[in-house]
């Protein structure tokens, strides 16, 4: 009996305190309406490597954002102009998020692209939008180009501080 008396207390005690937030969920309902069916990934900002590539080489004015480790970075990354290294872990403070340009194209990549998903996600959700994923990160990229080509076009970047 008082075993199933403490239960119950514990039950009653953590039950309420859960909860969230409605004006943040209908936030991000707003954001994910459009992400159905076929054109999912579309909607969710996705850029495959070769759509990355033909917007490179047709020189379309775009920033690409690295949020890999500086570990990560420091063994190979995206050498085009303009490109940044901005760790996840660093990236949301008022600071970094002002060296995000809004007139550009921004494609966020990370090594397998899980990290540039969650970038991407929210830096829609915080109004930049022009901000795309590279779907399957840089091993996605380096898969599609080949890893001679890769690794002789994706070289040390500059870290911006």
């Amino acid at each position: 009996l008082l075993t199933i008396t403490l239960l119950a207390v514990a039950v009653t005690i953590a039950g309420p305190a859960w909860s969230y937030d409605p004006a943040m969920a209908e936030s991000y309902a707003t954001l994910f309406a459009p992400v159905k069916g076929a054109g999912a990934g579309k909607a969710l900002h996705l850029i495959k490597p070769d759509g990355f590539l033909n917007k490179v080489k047709a020189k379309e004015p775009l920033v690409v954002l690295d949020v890999r480790t500086p570990a990560e970075t420091g063994v190979y990354s995206v050498t085009l102009p303009g490109s940044m290294v901005i760790p996840v872990s660093e990236l949301f403070t008022k600071a970094k998020l002002a060296l995000i340009p809004t007139d550009k194209t921004v494609v966020v990549l990370c090594l397998s692209g899980t990290r540039a998903t969650a970038v991407g996600t929210a830096l829609r959700h915080i109004g930049f939008e022009n901000v795309y994923i590279l779907k399957g990160g840089f091993k996605a990229l380096t898969g599609y180009m080949g890893p001679v080509e890769a690794n002789t076009q994706l070289k040390p970047a500059t870290v911006k501080k």
